[in-house]
This record gives C-alpha cells, structure tokens and sequence, in this order.
C-alpha cells in the first residue's frame, strides 16, 4: 500500500506540472509551432491566394511562431472545410481556417449538410468586403433596373441552388425585375464565355473586385452595363450604378436584403474553432488585424490585385453574423424560399 507521504508527494507534483502549463501565455504556446490553415476553396483561385499571402506575413506578428501552413479542403461550397473546422481540427490554437463568405449562413438558410453553429466560431476578422453587380453584355436591350422591369433578359448560372442563381431570384423579388437563369455553366468564367457568344444576356452576381481582376476590358471598353449593385455599401469605383437598397421602401424587404448580403459583408472571413483558449484567440485576433494594416501585406495584396479595401475586426464580423441569425423568423422563411425553391 502506498503510504500518504508518497500520495502527497505525487499530488503536489503534479499540482505544480498543472500549474506550469496553464501558466504559460499564449505568445510562449507559439514559439516554434506550426499553425495549419485549412482553405474552403481549391487552389488557384482567389480565396487561396489570399489566404497563402495571409499565411506568409501572418508569422510577424506572432514573435517565435515557426511557420502558417496552408492546406485546401474544397468540397460542397466550402462546407466541407468549415465542418472540419467545426468538429475536428484541433482546438489549442493551431487551427485557423479561411471559408466562404456563404458558409456561416448555410445553416440559417436551412442547408441539411451545414450542421454547425456558426455563431460559436472564434472569429479572426476579414480583410475585406464585396459589392456584386447584375451586369449585361452591351448588346443586351436594357440599360437600366426600369427596362430590367419590363424587358425580360437570360443570365447564366451553374445551377439552380448556386449563389448567381440565389441572387437572380433575390433581385427578381425585391425589385420586380425579369431575370431568366440559364444554369449549366460549370463556373464564372464559362459564363462570361457565354456572354461574348451570346447564348445569354447577363450575369446576376459578379464581384466588383473579381470584374476588375479579371476583366478590366470590359468596364474600361464598355463592354457590359452595369444595371444594378448589391452589397453593404455602395462601392465608390462603380460609379452612378444604383444599389438595390435604394429601391426599397418596405421594411421587411430592407431586412430581407440584409440578411442576405451579410455574406458580401463579411468578405473573405477567418476563424478558429470553438473551444480554442481564450488568450491564444485574442492574440490570434491582434495578429491578424496588424497582417490587414501591414505596409508589406498591403503592397504584395495590391500587386496581386486580392481585393482588400476595408478590414472587418474580429468583433465587426461576429456582429455580422450574430445580426443575420438574429433575423425574424418570417424573413428567415422567405430567405429560404429564394435560396431553396
């Protein structure tokens, strides 16, 4: 039998070991460790070039941190990934993701395959937010939302549950417009293809950043219209272009509206998982935001021509999803009839 003097002796051994550990601060938990980074999106694009960029400068602002590795994790519009991070990746602090503005709204919209709570993520912020546009080729025969009134025009789509789909059925429904999606185009870019051939008339959801990236010709030729743009607040560079805000007198279409844009709102959001420890998600946050005012981000994301303009805080994208999920239940229904007909 042991005696009590070797029970003791064990117990406040190990007393001091517990101690020692929850003693050490989040700065010394990082000092020569390896953060993954799981990217919702295939590589390539514009989502895992942010983050890859993030994933390099991040390191500065965490003192003895070793390496950000990134790793891709597509599948199910981002779903995938943000489950994972939901219920698998590690919660000690090693695990950041960058998902899809639409992944913490999936749930709210009803979707089977999201079951996750995102409200309990520990949110890192967003460098960024996103205006879309409803955009016709310039041989189209309207020219602005009254025509779009009167005149029906087709827009291309992947599918009948993709986002350009969700938003053609949005903007029919809050401003009367007569939008005909034509779905069977694996992605933007066949899409655009289809415009210049002119099998459709338009596209419903292109990103201000994205036109700019990756068809400057267009705006800077005229090319296409600008008939119409959507987001949480009106992007400068557009111009004139009218924002679907303005046409909207009914407060719960207002709300309507509001709830889904919040994924323009949010950007290009970062988080770790719930339960990772307080301290090293406050650090963790602070890094990030120094990343987003970093002179050498900035210049390296300007040259790349990433799209951040204005960073969302940690708290200003918890706000935004906490709003969104704070919705009336009647709105919440109507969203759901948009998103899932």
């Amino acid at each position: 039998m042991i005696d009590s003097r070797t029970t003791l002796a064990f117990s406040l051994g190990l007393a001091c070991l517990t101690s020692g550990a929850s003693a050490q601060s989040a700065s010394e938990f990082y000092k020569g460790k390896t953060i993954n980074m799981i990217i919702s999106s295939s590589a390539g694009g514009g989502y895992d070039l942010l983050s890859r960029t993030i994933a390099r400068h991040l390191p500065k602002q965490i003192p003895g941190l070793s390496t950000v590795a990134p790793r891709n994790m597509p599948g199910a519009g981002g779903i995938i990934a943000t489950k994972h991070l939901y219920s698998i990746a590690s919660k000690d602090g090693l695990s950041i993701g960058g998902v899809q503005n639409n992944t913490p709204f999936e749930p709210l919209l009803g979707t089977k395959e999201a079951d996750y709570d995102a409200q309990k993520f520990n949110w890192l912020g967003s460098p960024s937010f996103e205006t879309a546009l409803v955009i016709a080729w310039h041989t189209a025969s309207v020219n602005t939302i009254e025509d779009l009134r009167k005149t029906e025009i087709t827009v291309a789509s992947s599918g009948a549950n993709s986002t350009p789909s969700f938003f053609t059925r949005l903007v029919n429904d809050l401003l009367g417009t007569k939008m005909r999606v034509v779905v069977g185009y694996p992605g933007q870019n066949e899409s655009f293809l289809a415009m210049e051939k002119g099998e459709v008339d338009g596209y419903p959801s292109i990103f201000w950043s994205s036109l700019t990236t990756t068809k400057p010709d267009w705006v800077r030729d005229k090319k296409i219209k600008l008939l119409v743009q959507y987001g949480p607040v009106r992007e400068p560079q557009v111009g004139p272009v009218p924002s679907v805000a303005e046409y909207l007198t009914k407060e719960d279409d207002k709300m309507l509206l509001q709830a889904a844009i919040a994924p323009l709102a949010l950007g290009r959001p970062y988080l770790m998982p719930p339960g990772a420890p307080a301290d090293r998600v406050e650090l963790m946050q602070k890094a990030f935001a120094a990343t987003f005012a970093d002179k050498e981000f900035l210049a390296e994301a300007d040259k790349l021509n990433l799209g951040v303009n204005v960073p969302r805080s940690a708290a200003e994208v918890k706000a935004i999803v906490d709003r969104a999920y704070a919705t009336p239940q009647p709105i919440i229904d109507r969203l759901r009839k948009i998103a899932q007909p």
